[in-house]
């Protein structure tokens, strides 16, 4: 006996399973409209691609603790990609030691000692201006103008020793052999200094244009100290007296000045320049490397490498998603609209775009989780490659359901789409594009004609024995046939199959549930002549029963013929007369001998009560959650065919040859067969429907008719928008002849029973059984009568 906590739990459970049906009710219907169907697909479109970028962007497997040297490690962590990571400490090594080698660079004035000429020049000008009775170029004005013009603060003794040299020219050419021979060598501000920097090297500049100048020899140079020393034993002759000698050669010897001049600004640039010139030393992280193992202490390179890791992942992620966005949205787009224009049977509806929106979605995020898994798998069996556990993942398993709820072009398109993407996921796998495409392909194929569960594991079988060829052809291709990690593969592409199976048959009966598909399992359930609406159709419209069971036999031969799909050819020709089951009394074949209601009635109204039973049987199906395949062929069944015999009427009543008498309100709203199974189920109802008519149904009268029914269909255009061919309906008609001449196929007339020989001791008189001709149906009725007939004469009666 259930305990209360249990029935408490079955209640919750069940209010859940509610209350998720009325969501995703609420959502397939806001999606399904036509009024916004272009606008609902871009949001589904945009709603998949964007959340797809979320699982494809390669995740840090780092996020949670980050490490520094000398942390201990709190568990194993490797490559989850291929990495090529930036050697930090040893490219900046690297760019010192370029920066170092970077010569120094110097300026060099070659016009230093004819400056100091110019400069004695501008001075002697300006005292031959004093002396010719300027009075603005006397007093202090004249030391003020002789410091510019000199660059030098001097003296007042040193402005009058300049004042009194008569000769200018004399006193300029000794200037100017002077400063000549002095600047012979170069001249350096710090003898020392410039030694080492020769040593290092040297990049000469000229002063003024920047350009580098003709390499020279640099080994004959003197500092200020040693130039000034030179230049106070060098003789000046200029007419004076030596005390005015001297006073001109201190002047002299301070306004000597280096010739070559160490640049700091153009050999910091030229040091940044060789550091950038420096390409980052680069090192390899192989997918699946060990980088640091648990309990371990962490080392300055392994820190170096994590930390690196980081940097790449957060650097880049941004710009990934966005590539990575683009591409989804390319590859569901361009792949859809061309299916859509060049795939005949490529037509989803806004329901089947929404499933396989958040099929693709779930799949992808259990794909992601295992990722995830057999990375970490890795720490537990290192003697096992990380990617030889791809080989359990369930690539095939969305192909399979699509493929069983929508239809094979669906799911070739599917397959084309995913596959990329989920080589993208794991690692930018070229191999798991491959794997992924072809599992999904066979395992679509295995499930074409779904009609049991069992033809799901079938199929996993198929995709099993794909998988081992693809994985043998792996392992050889990258040159590790002969190794233990090929039998790790093929015993995993062998489990993937079954794996791939056993998620296909738990993923469809949910699907069915909350999305109310019919798949061809589901079509088995309904199949069933016990269901609730067909007990109830049975019990209230016995005839239009027997009608629908004779035209389900009829359609599944007639599908088998063509290739159409039997299964549910028939179950559709089983429930389309469902409506009748509210006015069973108004249909023919419910009526038996009693009184026609369609009598008091007329026409028009017989005519509505006829047509009504179309829109009741899809309001039926719809309650009932017989599935939209089902109900399609309900309200196509009858086409738009014209109720012949109350419009006949209608015309006979009417005066004036049929006036006001309107052929559409006497035709069925349609819409005519859009599909192979629902103008087989038109055909077949018609056909049957006629066939009680034959007084004497013969083989012959049975073509005949059959021939006759399909023509009229025919030119009726009923048949112009589902895809039966003339071929078709020839392979039909004769899959009907073959039904109905085996319904309706003679029998002999059975002899006289045999009744005990009291005689004989009871034994039948085997001889004679047969001896006498058959008689008839009538005559045996005759002696039934005479017989005893009076006992069972209540019999079918009511």
């Amino acid at each position: 006996m259930p305990t209360e906590s249990g029935d408490n739990e079955k209640q919750i459970k069940g209010s859940l399973v509610l209350l998720g049906e009325t969501c995703l009710d609420s959502l397939l219907e806001r999606f399904s409209g036509a009024k916004h169907e272009k606008r609902n697909r871009f949001i589904l479109l945009f709603f998949t691609a964007f959340f797809l970028t979320l699982l494809i962007i390669p995740s840090s497997q780092f996020n949670v603790v980050k490490y520094k040297a000398g942390d201990i490690a709190t568990s194993d962590i490797r490559a989850t990609q291929d990495y090529l990571l930036e050697d930090r400490p040893l490219t900046e090594k690297k760019r010192s030691e370029a920066g170092n080698a970077a010569p120094f660079v110097y300026n060099f004035n070659a016009g230093a000692p004819l400056d100091v000429t110019r400069r004695f020049e501008k001075s002697m000008a300006l005292v031959r201006e004093a002396r010719e009775g300027d009075k603005e170029m006397s007093g202090d004005t004249l030391l003020r103008n002789l410091d510019g013009a000199l660059q030098l603060d001097l003296s007042a003794a040193e402005a009058a020793t300049l004042a009194r040299i008569k000769s200018d020219q004399v006193l300029l050419a000794e200037i100017s052999r002077v400063t000549a021979a002095l600047y012979r060598q170069k001249v350096v501000a710090d003898k020392k200094g410039f030694t080492a920097d020769r040593n290092h090297g040297l990049l000469v500049t000229d002063l003024e244009t920047k350009r580098e100048v003709a390499a020279g020899d640099y080994s004959l140079y003197v500092d200020l100290v040693d130039g000034r020393k030179a230049l106070a034993g060098m003789k000046i002759a200029i007419g004076a007296s030596p005390r005015d000698v001297e006073v001109i050669k201190g002047v002299l010897s301070r306004m000597i000045a280096p010739s070559l001049t160490f640049d700091r600004e153009a050999t910091d640039q030229l040091r940044h320049e060789a550091k950038a010139a420096v390409r980052p030393v680069l090192f390899q992280l192989k997918r699946g490397e060990m980088i640091v193992r648990v309990g371990e202490r962490i080392t300055q390179e392994q820190a170096m490498k994590l930390e690196n890791i980081f940097e790449s992942r957060g650097i880049n992620r941004f710009f990934m998603g966005v590539g990575i966005l683009g591409l989804v949205l390319v590859l569901f787009y361009f792949p859809y609209r061309f299916a859509r224009k060049n795939i005949r049977k490529f037509d989803p509806s806004n329901k089947d775009i929404l499933l396989l929106t958040l099929l693709t979605i779930g799949n992808f995020l259990l794909l992601k989780i295992t990722f995830a898994v057999s990375t970490a798998m890795g720490g537990l069996f290192p003697f096992i490659d990380t990617a030889d556990y791809y080989y359990l993942f369930p690539f095939a398993a969305s192909a399979i359901i699509v493929r069983i709820i929508i239809n094979s072009e669906v799911a070739l398109v599917y397959c084309a789409i995913c596959a990329p993407l989920l080589g993208m996921m794991f690692n930018n796998s070229l191999q798991v594009v491959v794997y992924a495409l072809l599992g999904g392909i066979v395992g679509a194929h295995g499930v074409r004609q779904c009609k049991e569960r069992g033809a799901i594991y079938t199929a996993g079988l198929k995709v099993s024995v794909v998988n081992v060829a693809m994985a043998v052809s792996f392992q050889f291709f990258s040159d590790n046939a002969f190794t233990m990690q090929t039998v790790y593969c093929v015993v995993f592409a062998l489990v993937g199959g079954i794996i791939n199976a056993a998620y296909a048959t738990g993923a469809i009966p949910l699907i069915e549930t909350l999305f109310h598909y019919t798949t061809d399992i589901k079509l088995l359930e309904l199949a069933n002549l016990n269901t609730p609406i067909l007990r109830e159709l049975m019990i209230r419209a016995p005839g239009t029963y027997h009608h629908s069971v004779v035209v389900g036999n009829l359609v599944e031969a007639g599908a088998e013929a063509i290739n159409a799909n039997p299964l549910l050819a028939r179950v559709a020709a089983y429930y389309h007369d469902v409506g009748k089951i509210s006015k069973p009394l108004y249909f023919i074949e419910n009526v038996g001998g009693g009184e026609n209601r369609h009598d008091k009635l007329s026409p028009s109204m017989s005519a509505l009560i006829l047509i009504s039973h179309v829109k009741e049987g899809a309001e039926l199906a719809r309650e009932n959650r017989l599935g939209q395949p089902i109900i399609d062929i309900i309200r196509q069944s009858h086409g738009t065919s014209l109720i012949t015999f109350f419009y006949q009427k209608a015309k006979s009543l009417v005066i004036s040859d049929a006036q006001g008498v309107e052929e559409k309100d006497f035709r069925y709203p349609g819409p005519k067969p859009q599909t192979r199974e629902a103008g087989l189920v038109l055909l077949a109802d018609c056909v049957e429907a006629a066939s009680r008519t034959l007084t004497d149904p013969t083989p012959a009268r049975i073509q005949g008719m059959v021939q006759k029914i399909i023509n009229n269909i025919f030119i009726d255009g009923q048949l112009d928008e589902c895809e039966l061919t003339l071929k078709n309906l020839h392979e039909i008609a004769k899959s009907f002849n073959r039904i109905l001449a085996g319904i309706y196929h003679h029998r002999i007339d059975y002899p006289e029973p045999v009744f005990k020989d009291k005689g004989s001791g009871g034994k039948k008189n085997l001889e004679n059984s047969y001896s006498e001709p058959a008689k008839t149906l009538a005559d045996r009725g005759e002696e039934t009568k005479k017989s005893g007939g009076e006992d069972l004469k209540r019999l079918g009666m009511s």
